[in-house]
């Protein structure tokens, strides 16, 4: 029994892909804690998984140029203690330039607002803030509307230039911004017009 939960942990590991960051709570909705962290444990022991904090691990990618695993995902490893402890994250703004590729500056941190308490981690050599603080985005359904609405917002509405704007419209699908312009319909309207800007040009082909 202890075998076949182990092999069916490390298949939902697999098929999410290298890079993915997770807790035993990912696996509690269909296994029983005590065999999650058995199986955890022995995949840790193998070299399969790596632990990055107590209670929270990656499957990690492999560099071949430089003959090593990469550093974890911060991003991620955000996202899975968001999951693991049930609290609704949103990145900053300068945390959302640098995740969609809109900052050429190296960051030493990455800041999330969240409903839950102010923590910070240490993950890889960067460090991971949460920072308690209520935000009238709070109704957003999709992770792309929370990057672009901080994106936008972190630019400045006086800042916000036709090139920005075009990189922008350049990380998501068409279909993705229609979704991001209905889902965004209540955040500012100097906001939202950029957006509809971006989805309605998209959609229209030019």
């Amino acid at each position: 029994m202890a075998q076949s939960i182990r092999n069916q942990v490390i298949s939902r590991i697999y098929g999410r892909g290298r890079g993915w960051v997770f807790s035993p709570k990912d696996f509690t909705g269909e296994f029983k804690r005590p065999d999650v962290d058995a199986a955890l444990l022995a995949l840790e022991k193998k070299g399969i998984i790596r632990r990055i904090l107590p209670g929270l691990y990656d499957y990690p990618k492999y560099s071949e140029l430089l003959q090593e695993m990469v550093v974890p995902d911060i991003y991620g490893a955000a996202k899975a203690l968001a999951r693991k402890f049930g609290w609704k994250i949103y990145p900053d703004g300068n945390t959302a330039l640098n995740y969609l590729g809109l900052s050429t500056q190296l960051v030493a941190q990455a800041i999330y607002l969240s409903d839950g308490p102010t923590k910070k981690y240490k993950i890889g050599g960067m460090t991971l803030t949460f920072k308690r603080k209520t935000l009238v985005e709070a109704k957003l359904r999709r992770e792309s509307s929370m990057l672009v609405v901080q994106a936008i917002k972190a630019v400045g509405e006086r800042q916000i230039t036709e090139g920005f704007l075009k990189a922008l419209s350049t990380k998501y699908k068409a279909d993705e911004w229609q979704k991001i312009k209905s889902d965004t319909g209540k955040v500012a309207e100097w906001i939202q017009n950029r957006i509809i800007y971006i989805a309605d040009k998209l959609k229209g082909g030019k």
